[in-house]
């Protein structure tokens, strides 16, 4: 990213960028600086924008060998075209030795570091990869918008806002400006703020009902998934969350026994780092083989389901009863 920084800041750019990774937001701003950065506002003569997996390699090449037309460049943007991930021969070899007039820009959910095209940019141009960021990256970030704002808030009401929003940093951003708006009058944010206002992500509400179950508040847990209905959220993603949510359960219980830091166990599950401790309270309630014996009380629910034994409303609140006994 600060490569891309400099790049702009120099004028003298790669001839080709990879931008790649899960964190769409931050991903699509530096696209946006890149693009912004090279190509006149209102130009579309030597500007060219390819779309999705429909791309063509052959067309994307007969227009990077279309020399530019009263410009010293052209600039070629192909978003979530899937490249990276199967053979792309036509391409890799027009990436072997690019003009000197052209600059592409690859956008990419994810990319196979072992493909011959991201060992190619890698090497002629730039790689960035976008991803999750960290607690103390979000933190930082949130508390220089609200710093602008005029705002203050406590390190707890902040861990707090970050739980119910999550790690997308879209999904941050829109929350906060509700939370501003809503705040306006006052310096100070707090955690009640915080509830008035921000919507809790799925993934959260989740995460609350397998509280609720460990702590065997099975009303409260029941609550949830109702609420969760009707936010129309269908009964088998709700199963298939709750069944993920356990399989981290069992990953980080089974990583700290072994003796790994939270940062590392953070790292090796995909759990966000400031959600390892939370997760690693709520598996001091579970010996391992009753994760390993919950997870498979969630595979044959999913059969029964499937194959009709089973209506899937009640395959959910079953396995909500079973896991909060006692």
């Amino acid at each position: 990213m600060n490569t891309i920084r400099e790049d702009i800041k120099s004028g003298k750019f790669k001839p080709v960028y990879l931008l790649y990774g899960p964190e769409v937001y931050l991903r699509n701003q530096y696209r946006d600086l890149l693009v912004h950065a090279l190509v006149p506002e209102g130009e579309t003569m030597n500007f060219s924008r390819y779309q999705g997996e429909s791309a063509d390699e052959r067309e994307i090449i007969a227009q990077a060998d279309t020399m530019p037309f009263f410009s010293d460049r052209r600039v070629i943007l192909i978003e979530n075209s899937g490249f990276f991930k199967k053979k792309t021969e036509e391409l890799d070899q027009y990436m072997e030795k690019l003009p000197d007039y052209l600059i592409m820009i690859f956008v990419e959910d994810e990319a196979d570091k072992r493909s011959r095209l991201y060992k190619l940019i890698n090497k002629a141009g730039h790689v960035a990869a976008f991803e999750t960021q960290t607690e103390e990256m979000l933190t930082r970030w949130v508390l220089t918008a609200m710093t602008r704002a005029g705002k203050k808030i406590t390190r707890d009401s902040m861990r707090h806002f970050l739980e119910i929003t999550g790690t997308d940093m879209a999904n941050i951003s829109s929350e906060l400006e509700k939370l501003l708006c809503y705040t306006m009058d006052r310096d100070v944010i707090t955690t009640k703020d915080i509830d008035a206002v921000c919507a809790p992500q799925i993934s959260n509400q989740i995460f609350a009902m397998i509280r609720a179950v460990t702590e065997h508040q099975q009303k409260k847990a029941l609550d949830y998934y109702y609420d969760l209905l009707a936010l129309k959220e269908a009964p088998m993603r709700i199963l298939y969350l709750l069944a993920r949510q356990y399989n981290q359960l069992l990953q980080v219980k089974t990583l700290s026994a072994e003796g790994f830091p939270n940062r590392e166990v953070a790292s090796k599950t995909g759990i966000p780092p400031f959600a390892v401790s939370r997760t690693l309270a709520l598996c001091r309630n579970y010996p391992v083989s009753r994760l390993e014996n919950i997870l498979r009380d969630f595979a044959q629910a999913e059969e029964d389901v499937k194959t009709g034994r089973l209506d899937e409303k009640l395959s959910v609140e079953m396995m909500i009863v079973k896991c909060s006994a006692g």
